[in-house]
Formats: structure tokens, C-alpha cells, sequence
């Protein structure tokens, strides 16, 4: 996958809406973006309350939450952002339900074992390799952003995992709204990049939870949540990612309360399963 790799979406007959866009909450990090007649599915996960998902080496985790809506509820998909192929963000609900056609950015790693169970149209990015997707008048440009599932050795016994940029734009390039999604990372050296590189980021979805595997940090906590925050110094951030497995140790409320300590509460925007987030792209960013 190169920086010139383009995927051209049917074009629907209406003009989209750029002014306005919603993120909806399913659980785990599992969301749905409607912007700028776009639908985009992130890291599928539709296990139930006691359901289990296998991490590897001997590792399982029970599900101690509901998704908010079942996956035959989702409406028409554009495409599906995925961030790592672990069971809790591509579960075999998503992989028996969803369309095999549907297009599924993600990394090398999860491409082959997407393919391997019947998808035809995965889109492999290394870190800060980029793809431009067209629907009608608008291009949305997904570029993999740094992402380590685990510190040291330990990284390497886990999936290589990567965060996503998601810049929607108009045909000469102009940015209308930027979205960040960390994916499962820890704040590390490489993180620092991000800023240095994309500024201006309008909303962040934080993959929280406090995970560990073999009693060490592989997600973020509620204290590295809070500098994620401060270093991308996004408009808006929005926790996903907590909560929903017993292998999450860290509880939201640990998030909320380093926040409130940080005196970054007017950043956060908190949703529960089944809630909407609307935002409105500033008016000066539509003018061609």
C-alpha cells in the first residue's frame, strides 16, 4: 500500500452533509461515523454479556457488557476501520455476519487473516502509509498512525495493532474534519510524532480499559489517557474501549477522575452503549 492507492465508493445521488456528523456508541471499540455521507463501522465486536473471546497464549476474557444493537441493526457500510485483529474488536460475529466485500482498512497482519476467512477487500497500511477513499465530491484519506500493543517483549507476542487519522476533504484537498482513533497503543516514544505531523485533530476516540495481559499494561489506563489527551491536544475526545471485558482493569471512573485532576473536562465527552455524539464542523472549513 502506497500513498497514491485509491478506492473509488458509488457515489450517492444527494449531496452530503458536511456541517454535521455523529459518532454512535455500540460498546467495546465499536462505534458507527456518519460524516459527509460516509458510514464507517470501527473494530466490529457484537459478543454478548458472558460470551468469551481468546487473546492467545492461553488467554481469555469474558464479555461483561451487551453491545447496543445487534450486528443485523447496522445500517449500510462504506467501510470498516480495524485496528488489530484481536477477538474483542473482530469477533466471529463479525466474521460470519458482515459483507465479505464490504472494504476493511487495517494492517498487514489482519489482512491475511482477514483473506484467509473470506474477505475480498482488505487494505493493508504500515505506519504513516496512507489511502484516499472517494465517494462523490468527497475523499476521505485513512493514514495508519503509530500503535504498540504492549511494552518491550511483550509486544511482540501480541498483535501488531495501528491507530487511524481519518481526514475527510473536499476534491482539492482542504480538510473539512479530522478524526483520530488510537487504537489499542500505549503512550510511546512514537506517539510524539502524531502532533508533530497532523495538528488540529477535531475528535479523538480513546481506546482506554487499563488492559492487562500477564498482569502487564498493554491498553491504556486512566493516567496514560490523560496524557494521550494532552499530547494530541485534540478539540474533543471520546473514551471507548472500557468497561466491557474483565480483562479491562482499569475502570472509566479512574479516567474521569485523572481528567477532572488534569482540568481537561471541557475536552471529554463521555457516551454509554446505545448514545449518539453530534458534532458540527466549524463553518470557515466548508468554504472551498
Amino acid at each position: 500500500m502506497t500513498d497514491s492507492s485509491t478506492l473509488v465508493l458509488p457515489a450517492e445521488n444527494h449531496t452530503p452533509d458536511i456541517a454535521t456528523g455523529s459518532i454512535f456508541f455500540v460498546g467495546t471499540a465499536t462505534v458507527i461515523l456518519r460524516y459527509a455521507g460516509f458510514t464507517i463501522l470501527t473494530d466490529p465486536n457484537f459478543l454478548h454479556q458472558g460470551d468469551h473471546v481468546h487473546l492467545g497464549y492461553g488467554l481469555r476474557s469474558e464479555r461483561v457488557t451487551n453491545p447496543a444493537i445487534e450486528i443485523e441493526e447496522l445500517p449500510p457500510l462504506d467501510l470498516v476501520v480495524l485496528s488489530h485483529m484481536h477477538e474483542d474488536h473482530f469477533d466471529h460475529i463479525a466474521e460470519q455476519k458482515l459483507n465479505k466485500t464490504v472494504p476493511i482498512v487495517t494492517t498487514k497482519h489482519a489482512t491475511e487473516k482477514l483473506q484467509k476467512k473470506g474477505f475480498q477487500a482488505t487494505y493493508a497500511l504500515d505506519t504513516w502509509e496512507t489511502i484516499t477513499i472517494q465517494k462523490g465530491g468527497v475523499q476521505l484519506r485513512i493514514s495508519a498512525m503509530p500503535g504498540r500493543h504492549g511494552p518491550g517483549a511483550l509486544a511482540a507476542l501480541l498483535p501488531p495493532v495501528m491507530g487511524s487519522l481519518l481526514e475527510f476533504q473536499n476534491s482539492t484537498g482542504q480538510a473539512f474534519f479530522r478524526l483520530y482513533i488510537t487504537g489499542d497503543t500505549l503512550v510511546y516514544e512514537e506517539i510524539k510524532e502524531i502532533p508533530q505531523r497532523h495538528s488540529q485533530i477535531d475528535l479523538a476516540l480513546l481506546h482506554l480499559g487499563g488492559t492487562r495481559a500477564f498482569g502487564v499494561l498493554v491498553t491504556m489506563d486512566g493516567k496514560q489517557g490523560v496524557e494521550m489527551v494532552r499530547l494530541i491536544a485534540p478539540k474533543t475526545a471520546i473514551p471507548i474501549h472500557y468497561n466491557d471485558y474483565t480483562v479491562f482493569k482499569s475502570p472509566l471512573e479512574e479516567f474521569k477522575q485523572a481528567i477532572a485532576a488534569a482540568g481537561l473536562d471541557t475536552q471529554i465527552e463521555y457516551l454509554s452503549h446505545g448514545d449518539t455524539y453530534q458534532f458540527q464542523v466549524p463553518a470557515n472549513r466548508l468554504q472551498s
